[in-house]
């Protein structure tokens, strides 16, 4: 009797201990790795900070000092007010909601998570609601869509555009699901008229400027940490053959949709990991049917990558909010921005761009 308990108990002990040593194990492979594939990690490494500092901190910082001074303002509550008979039928979470969602369609990944954990630290809104809003407001911004994506990788404005409003039908489309998420939940109860932080005035403009810039770079230098990691990640994967085994899994599902190009698995495979990457290397594959190259974008710029979901839960570690909503819905996003483009690309000839 005594060694059944005894045989019974090693698999606990053994996958308590797996779990345990995993993450060190990976950290430790990790820095061999950077020491092994050195040559091509300095590169990859200067590529992402070139890409942080060319293209996140100008259009990410300006946004982000802005809606921390907003957050000194009654502009935030007035808008909830305004909003909140739209906003709470559609999306069951309170008007106040509107802010994090028009931010996060107008500035990009992520404020409109960074935004929603302000509105939770401050009780204007429930941990319920939060988890909602995070699921449809963490978006990525036109000034990438229309101009990194559609301008400069596709050499296309109109396919920039539809880039864009399939982005933000399928955002609004996964925020009206998720109203069902946790439907029972009680609603906030929102006093429109008070605020947890100081309103900003002439007498302590200078504070609240310096509050607000330190908040806004501080978040900034963490998301250029997380695009250096992921550029790095990305080098290392690609110099070690790992992600061949999935690279020909996906190549088989892709099969199946009559995507034949082994480069689009590769090139989705990255943009899974990290965003700006894998766009680069699916708009750069040539082919004559260039809708496929279209939708696995719109599929790309709903999900966001892992970069992102890592930024994303980074910001709200130190909340109680789950990261759970947040990953159903960027997936959702994805599947439902590839559909409305397939949707777009197939029944309307305008949007026609095949060969």
């Amino acid at each position: 009797m005594s060694n059944f308990f005894t045989e019974s108990k090693r698999p606990r002990f053994l996958f308590l201990s797996i779990k345990r040593n995993i993450l060190p194990a990976i950290f430790c492979f990790f820095t061999f790795c950077l020491v092994l594939f050195s040559k091509h990690n300095l590169s990859a490494a200067k590529e992402g900070l070139c890409l942080w500092a060319n293209n996140i901190v100008p259009s990410l910082l300006p946004f982000f000092i802005a809606t921390e001074l907003l957050n000194y303002t009654n502009v935030i509550h007035k808008l909830g007010k305004f909003l909140n008979p739209i906003m709470q039928p559609l999306f069951h979470v309170p008007g106040i909601g509107s802010y994090a969602l028009l931010m996060g369609i107008i500035s990009g990944y992520p404020t409109g998570a960074k935004i929603v954990v302000n509105l939770k630290e401050q009780g204007l809104c429930t941990k319920e609601e939060a988890e909602r809003m995070l699921a449809f407001t963490n978006n990525s911004g036109p000034l990438f869509i229309l101009g990194t994506v559609g301008i400069t990788l596709f050499g296309n404005t109109t396919i920039g555009f539809l880039l864009l409003v399939t982005h933000i039908l399928a955002c609004l489309s996964v925020g009206f699901l998720f109203r069902f998420w946790k439907r029972k939940s009680i609603p906030s109860r929102v006093s429109y008229t008070s605020t947890k932080k100081e309103l900003v005035n002439f007498s302590n403009l200078g504070e609240v400027l310096g509050k607000s810039i330190m908040s806004a770079i501080k978040t900034v230098v963490m998301i250029g940490g997380f695009v250096v990691l992921f550029s790095v990640l990305l080098s290392i994967l690609k110099n070690s053959s790992l992600l061949v085994p999935f690279n020909y899994f996906l190549h088989s599902f892709f099969w199946l949709f009559g995507i034949k190009d082994f480069r689009f698995a590769s090139s989705f495979t990255c943009g899974i990991i990290e965003l700006t990457n894998g766009l680069m290397q699916i708009t750069s594959i040539a082919c004559k049917q260039i809708s496929i190259n279209i939708i696995l974008s719109a599929f790309l710029l709903g999900f966001g990558g892992f970069s992102v979901l890592l930024q994303v839960y980074s910001i709200i570690a130190k909340s109680d909010l789950s990261i759970k909503s947040y990953f159903i819905g960027k997936v959702l996003h994805g599947i439902l921005a590839a559909f409305y483009t397939f949707f777009f690309l197939t029944y309307c000839p305008i949007f026609n761009f095949n060969l």
